[in-house]
């Protein structure tokens, strides 16, 4: 392989010597996409430590292009060049790979943190839990100061307060998951555990998306001044999110409906009027 890289890389017409600076990433720029060309199928970056044996990792691809050129040459770069200049065929893209264990309501939960800022600038830490199946949030904990593995799992309690249990729970490799009382805490629940790909957040896509909506459409337009009123304002969200918010993955229904809710009666074009939820961020319309 060393020669076709070498080939493809310096034999072209478009390669420029690169500056001192950026020698490396410029080298594993253009290397990385020769070596994508020549792999048997399209290889996307997102995938990266999901391929079999045979197709060369960013580890890999350091290794092997550090011993061509004889240059230092980090896997954080090649992981970084092809995350940011290599963009595979929609063609090849298809499900999440965790649609194929959520394939019926409370088997397979995501679970994730997130940070927020009081209106008195102070940190507090949300942990979100949601079924993956029907795309309802199980519920929120909350946090004030900074999270270890008790605390962890206290969240955890809170969020999932009056539910069931699943069957499965999938999380990432973030080191607060890493507390061998939250494992522990799993395995008395008998929860079996479900890990993202390492450096690759579209791995586990449902559970970012929603984080990244309730910011989008909640935390960014209001305040909270401390917890208390933080869990409350996110129990509101959470049966406004469940009951009234449609969603394009659902065919526009409900979380609520896709897990067994009735779909309420509609409201008759003559005669409606309208309803905020929120304390008033969001207006619906209901029969009058």
């Amino acid at each position: 392989m060393d020669r076709r890289i070498a080939n493809c890389c310096l034999g072209s017409d478009r390669f420029r010597a690169p500056d001192k600076r950026g020698e490396a990433e410029a080298i594993a720029r253009q290397a990385c996409f020769q070596i994508n060309r020549l792999l048997p199928v399209p290889y996307p970056a997102e995938v990266n430590c999901l391929l079999p044996d045979g197709f060369p990792h960013p580890p890999k691809i350091a290794q092997q292009l550090a011993r061509s050129f004889g240059i230092e040459l980090d896997k954080d770069v090649v992981r970084r060049v092809l995350a940011t200049h290599y963009r595979p065929d929609c063609a090849h893209g298809g499900p999440s790979w965790l649609t194929l264990l959520g394939h019926a309501k409370d088997s397979l939960w995501s679970v994730d943190l997130f940070r927020a800022e009081s209106i008195r600038l102070q940190t507090h830490w949300i942990l979100l839990v949601m079924d993956l199946h029907t795309r309802r949030i199980i519920g929120f904990g909350g946090q004030a100061v900074a999270v270890d593995g008790p605390a962890l799992c206290r969240m955890f309690n809170q969020a999932i307060s009056g539910q069931g249990l699943p069957q499965r729970l999938s999380f990432d490799h973030d080191p607060l998951f890493e507390f061998k009382r939250w494992q522990a805490h799993l395995r008395v629940l008998d929860i079996e555990s479900v890990r993202s790909v390492p450096y690759t957040p579209v791995s586990h896509p449902f559970i970012e998306r929603l984080i990244g909506t309730v910011r989008r459409e909640y935390l960014d337009r209001m305040f909270f001044w401390n917890r208390t009123d933080l869990e409350r304002k996110l129990e509101q969200f959470k049966s406004y999110y469940n009951q009234l918010r449609v969603h394009q993955s659902l065919e526009g229904a409900t979380p609520g409906e896709k897990a067994g809710s009735p779909t309420p009666e509609p409201a008759c074009l003559d005669h409606y009027g309208w309803r905020g939820h929120c304390r008033g961020l969001f207006e619906l319309p209901i029969t009058a």
